[in-house]
């Protein structure tokens, strides 16, 4: 402020001296970069509401179809699900298992992300508050939904160079799905995330039943195609007639950030652990199946029992013949005396009840055939980040009379 000092023996019509005093009343700070974002924060807020009339119009359109153009992340902001999308390295464990053969590493991904325990939505997809996780999240958590799982293997796909895409619609099992939709080169290829199965679009095996809306990191598609059905639907997404788009080409906003990490840190699973479950399962299988035949003696048979623990490694790695000649020399001296039934059953790893109900759900157990012999045998195949897949074969054997 700027004060005014006259002398006292001076007239006041004297001219007199004047002086500036700063009084302080404080301060604020204002980041560079956040001058920056001022038109970014604007963008997104345009974006978002272009998502919700997008999504309002699409629904009009056809109300039974999903379109979901925007989720929640764990920190609770509202984003596009296109900042999902990115290129992430697969385990390098799973990269190293067939390195001449490609294909076999895209289906050895595609089991991987499938062993990844499924997480239930706590919310009703339709009331507009989806929540998903990153796909770093998804695996050190070792649990997702069924959209991030499909998250997942797309953006594992994508990392190998492939044209890929998460797809949302219908299965005849499952009810709502998120598959990934692979673009080979005359071809498209349907691969479910929960199973690691792939399909043929014209597979008639297929479970999917209706192809509701597509996303990549670019942009988001939904199907205005009067017929959904995954052999009726013309997939290139190109044709505006057919897919109607949430960003038109050439979008001037500014280029969505994903929230993936530029790569996935993985952790080696403690093997003397998995030992250690190994046996707790085989020793607690073996007291149930006791436990569920209470008229019956149980009797185990040694020497089936060591043919399926050497078959089972050879079921997970998919190495070739299952049985080596040895094996299968032993295997067909046991079926000159036995009738053997039985299978394998392979699952995620949640927990020792989940194994149980499974084993307990086969009903081979329940063998009324007098003299019948059992054999059981476990194994578990470890990947990284404590993601586990589990083998149990239960057998049993009755003598020919």
């Amino acid at each position: 402020m700027i004060i005014e000092k006259h002398e006292d023996r001076c007239f006041k019509s004297c001219s007199g001296h004047s002086y500036t005093r700063k009084n302080w009343l404080g301060s604020i700070v204002f980041p560079f970069s956040a001058l920056l974002q001022q038109s970014e924060f604007s963008d997104q807020i345009d974006i978002l509401e272009r998502a919700r009339i997008f999504t309002k119009n699409c629904k009009a359109l056809f109300p039974n179809r999903r379109i979901t153009t925007t989720v929640f992340n764990d920190e609770g902001r509202q984003i596009l699900v296109i900042r999902y999308i990115k290129a992430l390295n697969p385990p390098q464990q799973l990269l190293d298992m067939f390195l001449r053969d490609s294909n076999a590493t895209l289906d050895l991904v595609a089991h991987f992300v499938s062993l990844i325990p499924i997480m239930t939505d706590a919310l009703d997809e339709n009331d507009g508050f989806d929540i998903w996780m990153t796909s770093e999240r998804c695996i050190s958590l070792a649990t997702g939904n069924k959209e991030e799982h499909a998250i997942l293997l797309c953006n594992f796909f994508l990392y190998f160079g492939k044209k890929a895409l998460v797809l949302l619609g219908t299965s005849v099992l499952e009810g709502h799905v998120a598959y990934v939709l692979t673009q080979e080169t005359d071809e498209y290829l349907l691969w479910n995330p929960l199973t690691g199965q792939c399909h043929k679009q014209f597979d008639p095996f297929c479970p999917l039943q209706g192809v509701d809306c597509l996303f990549d990191g670019e942009n988001v598609w939904f199907n205005l195609q009067q017929n959904n059905s995954p052999m009726a639907v013309y997939f290139d997404y190109s044709k505006e007639s057919f897919w109607k788009q949430l960003l038109p080409k050439n979008y001037q906003g500014t280029k969505t950030q994903s929230i993936q990490p530029e790569e996935i840190i993985y952790s080696d699973t403690n093997k003397s652990m998995v030992e250690d479950l190994k046996n707790r399962i085989e020793r607690t299988l073996k007291c149930k199946i006791m436990e569920w035949r209470p008229k019956q003696p149980t009797r185990w048979n040694r020497q089936c029992t060591f043919i399926l623990r050497q078959i089972l490694p050879k079921l997970e790695l998919g190495t070739g013949s299952f049985v080596s000649f040895e094996e299968e020399s032993e295997f067909e001296r046991l079926l000159q005396f036995y009738w053997v039934t039985g299978f394998p059953i392979q699952m995620p790893y949640t927990d020792v009840q989940s194994v149980i109900d499974a084993v307990y759900q086969t009903g081979i157990h329940s063998s009324e055939f007098p003299q019948t012999e059992f054999a059981l045998a476990v194994y578990i195949h470890p990947y990284p980040n404590n993601i586990l897949s589990v083998w149990v074969y239960l057998a049993s054997l009755a003598r020919h009379q």
